[in-house]
């Protein structure tokens, strides 16, 4: 019985483990070279749920640096009044609940209907794990039409402890790092 216990902290943590799915989207027909400067489409950051537990002006903040840090690497400027924006930034974070359910088996017999069964009986065992799951979704809108070029987006499992500041900012570094590791698009 409590072998089985230890599996459920076991699987959680191999999905905890998994590199985060991401998944990107973009217009073909845009000439993303033509982008050099970006601005943000405010509000920057939505939240979902608009929920004062997850909204933060700090969350915010980093999530701001960690987008221009990236987009300077990729030679994309702050727009300026003598420069303005070709592309427009905007990002959301979403945190859902999730429920998943494991059932294991235990005992059983062996044999076959023709010779007899032997052995114990059989039992289940289920459990059911409630967690969090936080998506970011980064949006690039072309800022002369309005309309979505570019879109990535990963999710992953939420730590109970959601750790230091310093832990959180490093997290969503190389969350949008990863996001934006093919942008532009080729």
């Amino acid at each position: 019985m409590y072998r089985h216990l230890l599996l459920i902290p076991l699987l959680v943590l191999l999905v905890a483990c998994q590199s985060a799915p991401l998944q990107r989207d973009f217009d073909p027909d845009r000439d993303f070279s033509r982008y050099r400067n970006w601005g943000w489409k405010e509000p920057a950051l939505q939240y979902r749920p608009d929920d004062p537990r997850i909204r933060s002006d700090l969350t915010e903040q980093r999530v701001r640096n960690a987008l221009a840090e990236q987009l300077e690497q990729r030679g994309l400027r702050p727009s300026t009044a003598s420069a303005p924006a070709q592309v427009l930034v905007q990002a959301w974070l979403i945190v859902e609940q999730r429920t998943q359910t494991y059932t294991s088996m235990s005992g059983g017999a062996w044999g076959g209907p023709w010779s007899g069964f032997w052995g114990a009986p059989m039992y289940a065992d289920t459990r059911t794990v409630d967690y969090q799951v936080g998506t970011l979704q980064i949006d690039f809108y072309d800022a002369a039409d309005g309309k979505l070029v570019w879109r990535g987006s990963t999710e992953r499992i939420l730590p109970r402890n959601a750790g230091t500041p310093a832990e959180r900012e490093r997290m969503l570094r190389e969350t949008v790092a990863q996001l934006l590791a093919h942008y532009p698009p080729r």
